[in-house]
């Protein structure tokens, strides 16, 4: 009987790969009714989105839209654009070893520099300066910031001074085992 269902569904296989291979039609009747009124080219997209037995095109299984076309190449100056700056970024970071913090650093500076140079060439090319708006940080949100930051460490303190103490076995061994983990790097 397990022979008996195999055998269909080899056939199966083979008349679908003799389908693909022949053109779709394994008939050879001469009716036009659907082919002439669709033309070929839906013909051969169909066969296109059926090719590895997938229902759905390639676009619609990374999930359409705009991050799709970026990795089918739909906009070539946009995916083209993505795979510069990547590249550019490992470049920075692994090829010539920069690190983050520095890059942030000299992006900062750089755009005062710009602000600043602006600002003078304003002056003397008649323009009104850029409005830079003023920043206050409200003294009851850093307060509070101070106070909470204030008893987390507090907290932690009193976690080591009960650690220091041996009164708490399992977190000792728990540093213990976490500086021998994370010390060695």
């Amino acid at each position: 009987m397990a022979e008996h269902k195999e055998e269909p569904v080899a056939e199966s296989m083979m008349d679908k790969i003799s389908d693909k291979f022949h053109g779709g039609d394994s008939s050879s009747s001469s009716s036009d009714s659907d082919d002439d009124k669709k033309g070929p080219a839906a013909g051969v997209k169909a066969k296109i989105y059926r090719l590895f037995g997938r229902e759905k095109p390639v676009h619609a299984v990374l999930g359409g839209g705009k991050p799709a076309d970026l990795v089918l190449w739909r906009n070539k100056k946009v995916s083209g654009g993505v795979l510069a700056g990547a590249t550019a970024i490992w470049l920075l970071f692994e090829v010539m070893e920069y690190h983050l913090l520095t890059l942030v650093g000299h992006c900062l500076i750089l755009s005062l520099a710009t602000l600043f140079l602006y600002s003078n060439v304003c002056i003397f090319i008649h323009k009104s300066p850029p409005n830079i708006p003023e920043v206050k940080i409200p003294e009851d949100m850093t307060v509070n910031i101070a106070l909470s930051l204030r008893h987390e460490i507090n907290r932690g303190f009193f976690t080591l001074r009960e650690i220091g103490h041996g009164r708490d076995l399992k977190k000792f061994l728990i540093v213990c085992w976490l500086s021998l983990q994370f010390g060695n790097d």
